[in-house]
């Protein structure tokens, strides 16, 4: 045996150099684009040289006039008694006449031909017109014609070997794209790789730059999500004490709050090898091949454990069972879940596997994917409130130049409901709508701008509107503001404008208050803010509108959550028929009688009749104050609150302001005090000689 002697001086060429993962995947690509350059080439080679030794077409009278009758034909021969080659003299070549043969290009049989061909509808024919043009030759100078029987390979190897090379590479081409061209491991470039995984690994020669700096507003997420990469480094810190690594951790919230920035920070920081993938990554149109990948996938796992794997988008694959009603119990999405099952907490152990997950819709997974030992933690990531959003807004406002003294707090206090993404948005909008205006650095309109955009859509200017449509818009706008400004649980107005934006003719933008729980009394309040467009429309001009359909539509669905979800109606009582857990195994098609049915649709009239009502009554008192506002409508197109207040005064119900409650409650608590006061008599002491003279008194 030969031994394996080092080279010094290889080994120091190559010290310090990684191994590349994707030299595979480039050779495989280098290897699939060069074959057919290959191909090509030596076809385009063939043809060019074929092109050269080729003879020249000719017609009969050329041939006769120039070359016949000069005495240049040295040969004619017939092939394949369709067309005749014709051989030039030697010594005749070198004539100008026949520098065409010579200048051919790639044609280096020039000399020996043929250097012709004549192209004849009938052999009799071609030889009794030769024999005519020869009559006055003598003997010696007569040309007569031979005969050949001559195969073509190239063509007919050509003709055979074409359409089974174009039918191999349109082969090629579908399963190359069937199963993702290059995709899993060592390139899953054909269609024998199709059930391999296509997870993306993260580890320290793919550094991810994102880690928990870069997630900002989520400190309750971030101290869970940062306790499984505390696991992976320090295993032994818990385990001595007896306690088990969680299996899994299930991302639930919803679009745009940042469960995928968290598991990026989680690649980033976790020093140990990171998978990712999307639930859509499992779904193919082949039988077995989504539990052939989820296979892999825990197999690459095993090796390289201690690892994570994430699956971004679960819900594609983790639908609860039986719930699909086209096809049966043997669908492919279902046994896709079942070896998922297995694999997370199955016969065979997974030590050192963790799976992370995130979805959106944790209602509609499957029981057994959410019980213990599969997902033992379920992580929620909800919507940021005020102090989240600043600092969300800290992270995304760092790359934009902005004008000095610019309020974080404002912005975060103007964006009540808004997710990471939807701030995000903000942000770029901003920077967008200030550098459409040519200004120097974002200002704070540019960001009010940006919201704007965001909640209501472009602003259409430009779009015809009738001036009695105009007067009714800013009637409905002027009868919402007046009504939600006269009520106390109705949120705070910001502006109100008749300009359209997007679908909508006009809007009002309100300020919400963020609270966790809502009352009856706040739910009606903001019913009856709702209905003051419409109300106003009655008031002002005898007749109603369309365009109170977006208020209809959310006050009924309001009504009818109050009286069938929350338990507010005195009628229907302490009950709900909503079914939190999205199952709805045993569920009926309605889970109330006909009559129960008929008490709800009389409950939530009676509720938005009365608002409607109440709406009205707040009009009619203040009807000099709406038509001022209207008019001011008209003639501005926006109005802001602090025309409101130049009209109405300040709202009595501002907290900050008059705190209604306490005060309420220390008036009635002083009450009380002053009633028990009136009330109670204050006792003198006590003399037993008096007493005991004033009861001998009585008796005698």
């Amino acid at each position: 045996m030969a031994e394996n002697k080092q080279n010094p001086i290889r080994d120091k060429m190559n010290e310090g150099k990684k191994p590349d993962p994707n030299d595979n995947k480039n050779k495989n690509k280098f290897s699939s684009f060069l074959i057919p350059v290959i191909i090509g080439m030596t076809l385009i080679s063939m043809f060019m040289f074929n092109k050269g030794r080729s003879p020249i077409p000719v017609d009969w009278r050329t041939f006769k006039s120039e070359m016949l009758l000069e005495h240049d034909v040295e040969r004619i021969v017939i092939v394949n008694q369709t067309f005749a080659e014709i051989y030039i003299k030697q010594d005749r070549l070198d004539s100008p006449k026949y520098s065409e043969v010579l200048n051919r290009g790639l044609n280096k049989f020039a000399r020996t031909g043929p250097h012709y061909q004549y192209n004849f509808p009938s052999v009799d024919n071609f030889i009794t017109m030769l024999e005519e043009a020869q009559v006055n030759f003598s003997d010696d100078e007569k040309i007569y014609p031979g005969s050949e029987v001559r195969k073509d390979i190239f063509n007919e190897l050509l003709a055979w070997l074409l359409p089974v090379a174009i039918l191999v590479v349109i082969w090629l081409i579908i399963f190359r794209r069937m199963s993702g061209a290059g995709g899993g491991p060592g390139g899953a470039g054909n269609i024998f790789n199709v059930g391999k995984s296509r997870a993306k690994i993260f580890d320290k020669d793919t550094n991810v730059k994102v880690d928990f700096k870069d997630v900002a507003g989520l400190e309750e997420a971030k101290l869970e999500v940062m306790e499984i990469v505390e696991f992976l480094k320090k295993p032994k810190k818990y385990t001595e004490l007896g306690g088990k690594i969680p299996k899994g951790a299930l991302l639930v919230g919803p679009p745009g709050t940042g469960k995928t920035l968290l598991a990026k920070a989680v690649a980033g920081e976790a020093n140990v090898p990171f998978f990712s993938m999307s639930g859509s990554d499992f779904v193919e149109m082949f039988v077995g091949v989504g539990a052939s990948r989820v296979r892999d996938l825990f197999k690459q796992a095993k090796e390289k454990a201690p690892c994570i794997v994430f699956i971004d988008e679960i819900d594609a694959i983790g639908r609860a069972r039986g719930k699909n009603p086209n096809f049966g119990a043997n669908d492919e999405r279902e046994n896709t879940l079942n070896q998922l099952l297995t694999e997370m907490d199955g016969f065979a152990s997974n030590s050192g596997v963790i799976i992370l997950a995130a979805t959106n819709r944790a209602d509609i997974l499957d029981r057994a994917l959410l019980r213990a030992g599969r997902f033992d933690r379920q992580i929620h990531v909800e919507l940021p409130d005020m102090n989240e959003r600043a600092e969300i807004f800290k992270v995304h406002l760092q790359p934009l130049k902005l004008e000095k003294d610019l309020q974080i707090e404002f912005l975060a206090k103007q964006t009540p409901g808004f997710s990471g993404a939807d701030i995000a948005n903000v942000c770029n909008e901003a920077a967008l709508i200030a550098a459409r205006k040519n200004k120097k650095n974002v200002q704070k309109q540019d960001f009010l701008d940006a919201i704007d955009r965001i909640i209501g859509g472009l602003e259409k200017k430009n779009k015809i509107i009738t001036q009695q449509e105009k007067t009714t818009i800013a009637y409905h706008e002027a009868g919402h503001a007046t009504v939600s400004w006269m009520l106390e649980h109705a949120s705070p107005l910001v502006k109100v404008t008749i300009i359209p934006r997007g679908k909508a003719l006009g809007a009002a933008w309100y300020l919400p208050d963020e609270r966790q729980i809502t009352t009856r009394e706040q739910l009606l309040d903001e019913m009856c803010s709702a209905l003051g467009g419409r109300a106003s429309e009655e008031l002002n001009f005898g007749r109603v509108s369309t365009g109170a359909l977006n208020d209809l539509e959310k006050i009924t669905k309001q009504a009818f959550a109050m009286v069938t979800y929350f338990g507010l109606s005195d009628k229907i009582g302490n009950k709900s028929y909503y079914d939190s857990t999205g199952q709805s195994e045993y569920s009926f098609t309605k889970p109330y009688s006909e009559k129960t049915a008929e008490l709800i649709d009389e409950e939530v009239s009676k509720l938005i009749d009365e608002q409607y009502s109440r709406a009205k009554k707040i009009l009619v008192d203040n009807k000099e104050g709406l038509s001022k506002l209207a008019k001011i409508l008209l003639e501005k197109e926006v109005i802001f609150t602090e025309d409101l207040e130049k009209i109405f005064g300040k709202r009595v119900f501002n907290p900050d302001e008059m705190p209604m409650v306490d005060t309420a409650r220390k008036n009635n608590a002083n009450q009380k005090k002053k009633k028990v006061a009136s009330k109670t008599v204050t006792k003198k002491p006590v003399n037993k000689k008096e007493a005991a003279v004033k009861k001998k008194a009585e008796t005698s």
